[in-house]
Formats: structure tokens, sequence, C-alpha cells
């Protein structure tokens, strides 16, 4: 595995943003493990959360595109922390878009936070985690209805490795043949629990054999085929 992927699960560990237990998912489901990016409140943890995304982005989708998008309200911060740090590691000045849960109907009007999207645009949409999909069935039309953007593809920090909404297929590949761009992750969650399992930590052991068992039936559940 390659180191930035280690530091990588180091750093969601040390920022308590992934954790193990007994979680229900907004996709419903009852999952051992939860990823929070909301939990990411530092100056210094942004920083190096955004310089991740910007390194994966880089890799992964490269850098000819326009516009960060981050769907309400976790993507927020995460298009404003890597468009800054793309700015700082690249040279290279990208926009941040969000939308509001809410239309805003005085001062700046309109659903969207941040730049506005204009014809033409090439978007990269950045996430926390995609359960199941659902996130990015309600995200998609609300780009789309703004401006005739093209979307180059979706980086979220973990991949869950979950069927989707309508197939057995992983979220991230339903979503690739569905609307048609690329999705990726920093990290799987197999690499994940083959880095922690039964390795100590700062003098903890986060997946035991106690919540290996545990990921290994809600994989045989929902885990994508």
């Amino acid at each position: 595995m390659e180191n930035y992927k280690k530091e990588f699960i180091e750093f969601m560990v040390d920022s308590d943003v992934l954790k193990f237990g007994e979680f229900t998912l907004k996709s419903g489901r009852k999952s051992p493990f939860f990823m929070n990016a909301g939990a990411y409140v530092t100056g210094t943890q942004l920083r190096r959360l955004g310089e991740y995304y910007a390194k994966a982005i880089h890799d992964n989708f490269g850098l000819e595109f326009d516009v960060l998008f981050g769907p309400a309200y976790k993507g927020i911060p995460l298009s404003v922390a890597t468009a800054m740090a793309i700015s700082e590691l690249y040279g290279k000045d990208i926009r941040y878009c969000s939308n509001r849960k809410e239309v805003k109907d005085h001062g700046d009007t309109g659903i969207l936070l941040g730049s506005k999207l204009k014809d033409g645009d090439r978007v990269v949409i950045i996430e926390d985690v995609t359960t199941s999909g659902k996130s990015i069935e309600e995200t998609f039309p609300i780009i789309k209805a703004q401006a005739d953007v093209k979307i180059c593809g979706l980086m979220v920090s973990l991949n869950r490795m979950e069927r989707g909404i309508v197939t057995e297929k992983s979220a991230l590949d339903e979503i690739r043949e569905t609307y048609g761009f690329e999705a990726r992750a920093i990290v799987t969650m197999a690499e994940v629990t083959e880095y922690l399992y039964n390795r100590p930590y700062r003098g903890k052991i986060y997946i035991d054999d106690a919540i290996k068992a545990s990921l290994d039936a809600y994989y045989a559940q929902y885990g994508a085929r």
C-alpha cells in the first residue's frame, strides 16, 4: 500500500473521523463503521485534508477543470479547502461552488454558494463518502439545472465498497455507469481494514477480531459484487 494511503488512514483515525461501532447510515443500512468528514474542525486538519484531496484529484483527473462542486453541507468546506490546496500545490486557480439546502430569495439569491456555474464549465464533484449513490442522485440534477456543464468526475475520501441503489456493483461503479463520469476515492475500506486489523496504532487496536467479524458480516450483506 502506498505511504500516502497509510498516512491518510492514520489521519482519519487521529481526527476522530473514522469510527467503529454501530451506526445507521443515510441509506438506512446498519453499519459497523462510520466516516464523518464533519469532524474535521481545525485549520490544520482542513489544510491537510485539502492537500490529500488535491493530490488525489490531480493524480486521477488532472487539473483541466474549472469548478469544484461540494454538495451541502459537508461538501462546502471540502470544496473550499481543496480549491485552496490546488492553488498552493499546483498554482492552478479552481473556483468552488456548493448548493444551498434552501433557495435564497434576497441578497445573493439562488441555490448556489461560491461561483456560479456557466455553460461549458468542467466540474469535479467532491464528497466525503458515497455509500449507495443516493447523494449523487440528488446532486446531479441540481448541477445540470444550473448550466450546460461537463462533469469530469467524483472524488470521495473513502470508498465503502458497497453495492449501489439498483445493482450489486459498488456505488462508485454504479455512478460511473449511470452518469458517465469517473468516481474515485483516496482509499478503500479494504485498504483501511488491511492496515488497521490487529495492528496497534497509538497504543490501540481499532479493528480487532470482533470488529473484523462485524465488517465481514456487513460486506456479506451489502458488499459490492
